[in-house]
């Protein structure tokens, strides 16, 4: 994403504690899959520039979806935290239909670069 001295947060967390920052940031009630928190927006974009900001990520939610989906739990984990990073990097499914598209697209290219490493 040509930024290879940027920083992010990464916080694996439950279903309630991602309910709870879902309905409190977002206004939305119930868990989600995953949260981001960009760093290059609002009143304090400007003091790290190298910090993109924070990914939340349920485990309970990652791990329901994989079964419904028939991936494993790395597999979905691996795309979720591509699909938090990209927002991290102002990419937005839900501003429109071309950007949903878009968003789409990147998420499944970088995807498809990490998902045979075990990390």
């Amino acid at each position: 994403m040509g930024s290879p001295d940027s920083e992010l947060s990464i916080l694996i967390t439950g279903d309630p504690e991602i309910a709870q920052l879902n309905r409190q940031y977002r206004h939305r009630e119930g868990p989600t899959n995953v949260l981001a928190f960009p760093m290059h927006e609002g009143d304090c974009s400007g003091i790290n520039p190298e910090l993109l900001g924070d990914v939340v990520i349920s485990a309970e939610t990652t791990a329901r979806e994989g079964k419904e989906l028939g991936f494993s739990f790395k597999q979905r984990f691996d795309f979720l935290l591509v699909h938090g990073i990209l927002h991290l990097f102002g990419y937005d499914h839900e501003t429109g239909d071309d950007a949903a598209v878009e968003m789409d697209r990147k998420t499944e290219e970088l995807y498809k670069m990490i998902k045979d490493i075990n990390i």
